[in-house]
């Protein structure tokens, strides 16, 4: 079942237990999977996946805000969506993995410091891609050429 079908069954099934932190959120997801489907063109797997990636981070953003703002009710409504957005994500690595796949794209480069990190930066990105969030691939990153 690709995406937009699983997204659609998980309507219903929202629907029908009348939960509606999962409709709330599946209904966004679909909104912005019809937003990807009107360029006219057809869109593939991938790209249903990093536009669920991207709502992810955008509500990871909003609930650090949120936090330092001192807004519980809207942290625990954006911590809520974000869980069920999880579901659909691929499992993602953690940072002794990201870490080990770094460490191998610096010896693979050479890199020695701080200057070669645009050397670094897009291998480690494209090695993770999907599977990382960048932000702490970039803090990696950083903290080994440093």
């Amino acid at each position: 079942m690709n995406l937009p079908e699983k997204v659609n069954s998980e309507i219903t099934a929202a629907m029908k237990a009348k939960n509606e932190p999962r409709l709330r959120t599946f209904r966004n997801i679909k909104a912005q999977f019809l937003l990807l489907q009107s360029s006219g063109n057809d869109v593939a797997e991938d790209a249903y996946l990093k536009t669920i990636q991207k709502m992810a981070k955008t509500i990871r953003d909003s609930i650090e805000i949120f936090e330092k703002e001192g807004r519980t009710d809207l942290v625990t409504k954006e911590r809520e969506e974000l869980t069920i957005i999880e579901e659909l994500l691929p499992a993602q690595m953690s940072e002794t993995e990201i870490t080990a796949i770094v460490q191998g794209i610096i010896a693979q480069t050479g890199a020695a410091g701080m200057k070669d990190l645009g050397k670094v930066m897009p291998a480690a990105m494209k090695a993770t891609a999907g599977v990382a969030d960048g932000k702490l691939v970039s803090e990696v990153v950083k903290r080994l050429l440093g």
